[in-house]
Order: structure tokens, then sequence, then C-alpha cells
């Protein structure tokens, strides 16, 4: 057997075994990307801060699921898994660790702000109430 012959068999195999998740993709994204697509209505918007920090502010249309409640499963499986999503927080943490369930639970594209709304409103950007 060649290299070029091995080569190709690990190519194969690998291929095979790909797991469906694994076609999912997180994109972090901008500040401006995420009012485009908020702007188009391309993206179902979840806030997953605390009640209270939603409640100081938040950016228009988005959802409140809190990371932290403990009925967070079953509140984000309510999220259509079909549809693209864009999570945020207060500067990125809680969002990625959302985004990476997310990925495992089937979601098919997620969007993760990257500073969460802090950098949202450092930008200039609006928030409502």
């Amino acid at each position: 057997m060649n290299f070029k012959s091995i080569l190709l068999f690990f190519v194969v195999i690998t291929l095979s075994c790909k797991n469906s998740s694994d076609d999912t993709t997180v994109e972090l994204i901008t500040v401006e990307e995420m009012d485009s697509l908020v702007q188009l209505g391309e993206v179902q918007l979840v806030d997953v801060r605390t009640p209270n920090e939603y409640a100081e502010g938040h950016i228009e249309s988005a959802i409140n699921i809190d990371f932290r409640d403990e009925d967070f499963e079953k509140l984000i499986s309510q999220v259509d898994k079909s549809k693209p999503v864009a999570v945020y927080c207060g500067r990125g943490g809680r969002s990625g660790k959302c985004s990476s369930y997310m990925k495992k639970a089937g979601f098919t594209k997620i969007y993760d702000l990257d500073g969460g709304i802090t950098e949202w409103k450092f930008k200039g950007k609006k928030t409502v109430k």
C-alpha cells in the first residue's frame, strides 16, 4: 500500500465517522454583525443573563432565558433548533457556555456576541427596558 492509498483510507474513515453535531457551527460575531442580523430579523435572539440584568436593559426583541436557571435546558429547548439563534450575556462567558450546550443539543446555527451586552453598549447600540 502506498502513501496516497493510506492517506485516502484515513480521510474516508474520518469522514464516515463524522458526528452530525460537528455540522453545527458556533460563530463569534461582532456588535456590527449582531446589529445586522437583528435588523434583518434573521435570528432568534436570546439573552442568557439573569432576569434582573435583562430588566436593566436588553437588545430589542431578545427573549430572556437565564443560563443559571435550574430549568434552563427545558426553557432553551423551546427555541426552534432549525432556525439561527444569536445569544449574548454580560461579557461572553455565559453565552459561550450556552452556545456549547446548544451545539450539543442539536441547534443548527448559533451566533455568540463577542463581548456581550457590555460591548454592545460600548459601541453605542440601543437597549430597551
